[in-house]
């Protein structure tokens, strides 16, 4: 079934989203780093979006492919199995004892096609999974580089009675400045939850969710934490 454009995150407007986030950090802060943070996330959300279609149709024709493939194997062993058991019958040993290594040699070659069938049946929903975790892994990164930039934009510094010492760290911005820069990594952070969300509409891995649902956790917690930076800018 077809899920409304209601039900699930279209990848097109997240990266749309992405993009004129990125058009405003450059348009208020052009030498900034977080310029560099927005591109990469863009990037990142551009190849959520195009690798979608992609992604799919190699999937189909691996699936295909080890479809046929299980097919085979599943023949080949149905046909050793019957040419086994004939000559077992008609020229089978007389002794009880004497069958146990033909049963054994049986019952291997089934377990060795059972092992191959699901190899192939697991292995499009594996590459699936190595594709989005490398994507995933990606997005985290991103989340802790944004963390690391809004990490020494501390509101305290612009009060009056704030005490420099010889290494304290001068954010370069006023008041306006620094509330506007940290409300981009606040966005920057909510997108990269959004553009790992975008990875969970067409997956139902646990492992991939598992990771979105970790990510998402974090993205919001960092986020939390830059909003009390902002509520503690001096009025």
């Amino acid at each position: 079934m077809v899920r409304s454009t209601v039900e699930r995150l279209d990848p097109r407007l997240v990266h749309r989203t992405v993009e004129r986030l990125g058009q405003r950090i450059r348009a208020r802060f052009p030498e900034r780093g977080l310029n560099t943070v927005a591109a990469e996330l863009a990037a990142i959300a551009a190849d959520v979006c195009d690798s979608g279609p992609g992604r799919h149709r190699r999937l189909k024709a691996v699936a295909w492919f080890t479809r046929l493939v299980g097919a085979v194997i599943l023949v080949a062993t149905a046909a050793l199995l019957v040419v086994t058991v004939r000559d077992a019958v008609l020229h089978g040993p007389d002794q009880s004892f004497e069958w146990v290594p033909l049963v054994e040699s049986l019952i291997n070659d089934l377990v060795f096609a059972g092992i191959a069938l699901f190899f192939l049946v697991a292995l499009p929903e594996r590459i699936a999974r190595r594709e989005l975790l490398g994507t995933l892994h990606r997005l985290r990164s991103l989340a802790h580089i944004v963390d690391m930039h809004q990490l020494t934009k501390d509101p305290e510094r612009l009060r009056p009675d704030f005490v420099k010492t010889s290494v304290s760290v001068d954010p370069g911005l006023d008041r306006d400045d620094l509330e506007h820069y940290l409300d981009y990594c606040s966005e920057l952070l909510s997108l990269i939850g959004k553009v790992a969300a975008v990875c969970a509409e067409e997956s139902e891995d646990s492992l991939v969710l598992d990771t979105i649902s970790t990510i998402e956790t974090m993205t919001t917690g960092m986020a939390g934490k830059i909003w009390q930076k902002i509520s503690l800018l001096p009025d």
